[in-house]
């Protein structure tokens, strides 16, 4: 809940077509009709969207930090060797961690109807005509994973290189043999390295994903589409937006569920 205003500013820049080129249309873009309400009007507007991002985030984060580690295991116990011919000792186990989080990201799109309802109610809350979650459900069907293509690749990435830059750090920095022994500072510093590397990596086609979530449910636009319209009338850029604010606020939330995961599960463990 402290981080989804911070989203909600993101998910508007990212859906931004235009250009800008002041404060005041900054202000504009973020706010939108309460651009020019009190402060407290403003900063209640960044909230739509709670309790869909609540239910998506909680269910991704015991799928993605929970599943990782048994596909990580599975690859460890039959594939470890071909890993570490492939790209050496200590870069092979990196790398298979960063595998294992990169097929759990792609498994993630089950939870997308979700994260296309928070969405649009970030960005384009008209799209419900004040129908509920039930009555959209049964109105729009599948159509409520549109875009789940373009998720699974920009979470194949994302989830490599957030498993990955920590494994590489523990790896290289901390020159750790077994990554379940580091310690809380360890851990700290490795999920920072991996959510940095994340949030950069998967930039461009978060942009793309929420761009083809944001529309209405009744007039889609495909992804290659949107890359054509980005690329002439934006510039290369425009594959960045939002990104100052997540690497900011999200990346903070990012660091910290994923250090307590990596903390807690090991943990966890031994107990059991």
């Amino acid at each position: 809940m402290v981080f989804h205003p911070v989203d909600t500013i993101a998910k508007r820049l990212m859906s931004n077509t235009g250009r800008i080129t002041s404060a005041t249309a900054l202000n504009s873009v973020i706010f939108r009709d309460t651009a020019s309400a009190p402060v407290l009007t403003k900063f209640t507007s960044l909230f739509p969207g709670l309790g869909y991002a609540a239910g998506y985030k909680i269910l991704q984060r015991i799928y993605k930090y929970g599943g990782q580690p048994f596909v990580r295991d599975y690859l460890t116990q039959h594939h470890a060797m071909d890993f570490e011919k492939a790209f050496g000792k200590g870069t092979g186990k990196a790398i298979l961690n960063a595998t294992a989080g990169s097929l759990i990201g792609i498994g993630e799109i089950v939870l997308l109807p979700l994260d296309v309802l928070k969405i649009k109610r970030q960005t384009n809350p008209e799209a419900f005509r004040s129908r509920g979650f039930l009555k959209i459900v049964a109105d729009e069907g599948m159509g409520l994973y549109r875009g789940a293509g373009w998720t699974a690749a920009r979470n194949a990435p994302g989830s490599f290189a957030l498993f990955g830059g920590s494994a590489w750090a523990k790896e290289k920095l901390f020159k750790l043999e077994d990554y379940n022994k580091a310690t809380w500072g360890q851990n700290f510093v490795a999920s920072v390295v991996g959510a940095s590397a994340s949030l950069i990596v998967s930039a461009p086609l978060d942009v793309i994903k929420t761009r083809i979530q944001n529309r209405n449910f009744d007039n889609p636009e495909s992804g290659f589409r949107i890359i054509s319209s980005m690329m002439r009338n934006e510039g290369f850029t425009s594959f960045f937006k939002g990104l100052v604010p997540k690497m900011l606020m999200t990346g903070p939330k990012l660091v910290f569920s994923f250090w307590l995961a990596q903390t807690l599960i090991p943990a966890f463990g031994k107990v059991v």
